[in-house]
């Protein structure tokens, strides 16, 4: 008669499961891992930006307020763009703030445009 160890033997069923799982579970660990750090220091690197509002100047000017959040000591750049009442753009440019101690800064900016524009926004902003 064949005994259970005997069957364990021969079709390899020996001690080794528990050792998988452990080394599976460090391995799953670790990918967690990698990827909470990844996404925490991506986030200590982006910039956060608000509309606060916009005045139409004339056809060929609109000035935008706006507010950015980002990391103290580093150097930020802003594409802001002013629309018309078809949301097509009809000014944009490039803004650049140099380092700030402050976390969050407010801001004015003139946009030039070549049309009558409706509204202007800021685009993105982004560690330079």
């Amino acid at each position: 008669m064949t005994t259970a160890r005997e069957l364990d033997e021969r079709y390899g069923r020996t001690g080794r499961r528990p050792l998988l799982w452990i080394i599976g579970g460090v391995l799953a660990a670790a990918v967690v891992a990698y990827f909470g750090w990844i996404t925490v220091s991506s986030q200590m690197n982006a910039v956060d930006a608000d509309d606060l509002g916009f005045s139409v100047v004339d056809e060929h000017r609109v000035d935008l307020t706006f507010q950015y959040t980002a990391p103290r000591g580093a150097d930020v750049a802003c594409a802001v763009e002013a629309l018309d009442v078809e949301f097509g753009v009809v000014g944009w440019k490039i803004v650049e703030f140099s380092a700030s101690d402050e976390h969050t800064s407010a801001v004015n900016v003139s946009i030039p445009t070549v049309a009558e524009a409706t509204t202007g926004l800021v685009k993105s902003c982004w560690v330079a």
